[in-house]
């Protein structure tokens, strides 16, 4: 859950008490609102014995400042005004948001000398604000030693001169935080308590916001052949679901965009298990459903003009006497045949049947997949960036630029046919894993083989969606990667 911050705009603020945020730039000659906030002259003494020159993120808290009608003043370093970028906007947000402890009110003055502060700007920096008061503690009883007492509401009235044209530009924001804190919120939760079927239950709850959302049982995904993803859920006593997403806020002939996530809820590595050391973070592997979720509350919350489907295939990989063998063949929604060389391999055989009926029910503009997929991309790319495959140039450099634009950054990984045929089965038609090289090359060709001729990106977000460093905008083990991207992605390139 996240602590509770009501956020408003105004071009002024009544100073009575609590606390009161400036940002500053290392040209201006004082912080936004130092002349309402600090009469007496406090904040330059202070920057002058603590050497504070406003770079980016550094901070400058001020307990009881003489003169002030607030009790405490905390300057926030903005960096040069040249180099601020749209992200450090949010960073500025997720650094304010830090500072807020023990008070019920706070006023935060943005209109730095010298700087022009848009409305987007203001509500990026709210939503800074939002995503760095996340937190996750539902089963925690205690904090430290002293039970926890109730989150308490903390009004922050953000003071810029475009206070309405930042109040308009927030009910967006709201809408992308919503949806970071949601795909959040599932990466976190234990696996007992969060299984295929209350994860398709969880994206049921989007109706609310006007998703039409179907669930698959067994039975029909049976029907329809998904015999890939199937395999994977049989050594599960917890039944697999697949939860199909529709958002139609286009014009009804438009073609939907399209995503679809792997959800696996937990992964043992079925047969081909994994060592018991640090298997607990296999709770996280369903952070590609969890950010296709998120996504499509964000395109509904903020009624984006597009029309959209999210597909998440959900299943739970366990080895009991019924889970698939290495050496298995099955069949795909497809019809072609997969030898299951690896159990470890499996959340490829979820996203293929999951691609396969994306592909052919709605004939989608694009599909991107998301999966934490293997540990080949974490070895290649850390995790700063996640890998970015494609089969189409103009999707792989629009993903590029949002990357960029979000801070949540991909890099484009090769396919080639030597890739290709590494995963030549002697047996079927392919086999699920060309072996240790090139791991993540190999899945991406894998799932290559079931998206046909539709522009197709797949992003392996293995080392970005959990366990990430922590920053000003995230302090969360599960980060909601992919939400803010792809919502990006539809902003600039598909909304009618």
């Amino acid at each position: 859950m996240s602590a509770k911050l009501e956020i408003s705009f105004a071009k002024s603020a009544k100073l009575n008490g609590g606390l009161s945020i400036l940002l500053k730039t290392v040209e201006a000659d004082s912080a936004a609102g130092a002349e309402t906030v600090d009469p007496a002259g406090v904040i330059v003494k202070a920057a002058r014995i603590a050497r504070f020159s406003a770079k980016s993120m550094s901070a400058l808290d001020i307990v009881a400042p003489e003169g002030a009608a607030v009790e405490r003043i905390v300057v926030i370093g903005l960096g040069k005004a040249a180099e601020l970028t749209a992200h450090d906007w949010l960073k500025a947000g997720g650094a304010a948001a830090s500072r807020i402890k023990n008070t019920d009110k706070a006023a935060v003055f943005i209109d730095v000398p010298g700087l022009e502060t848009s409305a987007r700007a203001a509500a990026d920096f709210a939503l800074g604000m939002l995503l760095r008061a996340y937190s996750f503690d539902t089963y925690k009883t205690k904090k430290g030693d002293e039970e926890e007492k109730p989150a308490k509401s903390v009004k922050v009235t953000i003071v810029t001169a475009d206070a309405a044209g930042a109040k308009k530009a927030f009910s967006d924001s709201e809408a992308v935080a919503g949806g970071v804190n949601l795909a959040r919120d599932l990466v976190n939760e234990p696996p007992n308590v969060l299984g295929p079927v209350e994860f398709a239950a969880k994206a049921r709850e989007l109706e609310k916001l006007g998703v039409e959302v179907e669930i698959l049982t067994e039975k029909e995904m049976r029907r329809l052949g998904m015999g890939a993803l199937l395999g994977v859920a049989q050594g599960s006593v917890r039944p697999p679901r697949l939860a199909v997403m529709q958002w139609k806020g286009g014009k009804a002939k438009d073609r939907p965009v399209a995503f679809v996530g792997k959800g696996v809820v937990f992964d043992t590595g079925g047969i081909s298990i994994k060592p018991a050391a640090g298997m607990e973070d296999m709770k996280g592997d369903m952070g590609g459903a969890a950010a296709v979720t998120g996504l499509m509350h964000v395109l509904a919350s903020r009624k984006a003009a597009v029309n959209a489907v999210g597909i998440i295939g959900l299943v739970e990989n366990m080895p009991d006497g019924n889970a698939q063998r290495p050496g298995d063949i099955v069949t795909s929604m497809s019809g072609q045949t997969i030898e299951v060389i690896n159990t470890d391999a499996e959340g490829r055989l979820v996203l293929c049947d999951a691609l396969w009926y994306c592909n052919d029910r709605f004939k989608p503009q694009f599909m991107i997949n998301l999966a934490t997929l293997t540990g080949a991309i974490v070895v290649a790319l850390g995790n700063v960036h996640a890998g970015l495959f494609s089969n189409d140039d103009q999707l792989s450099a629009q993903l590029t630029a949002a990357g960029l634009s979000s801070n949540e950054k991909l890099w484009r990984m090769p396919l080639g046919r030597d890739y290709d045929k590494l995963i030549d089965s002697k047996f079927a038609d392919m086999k699920n894993t060309g072996g240790r090289q090139a791991g993540s090359i190999t899945a991406a060709h894998f799932l290559k083989r079931f998206v046909q001729d539709t522009p197709w990106a797949h992003l392996d977000i293995a080392g970005t969606a959990m366990g990430s460093p922590q920053d000003e905008i995230n302090q969360s083990w599960g980060s909601g990667f992919g939400v803010r991207l792809l919502d990006e992605l539809v902003r600039a390139h598909y909304e009618s």
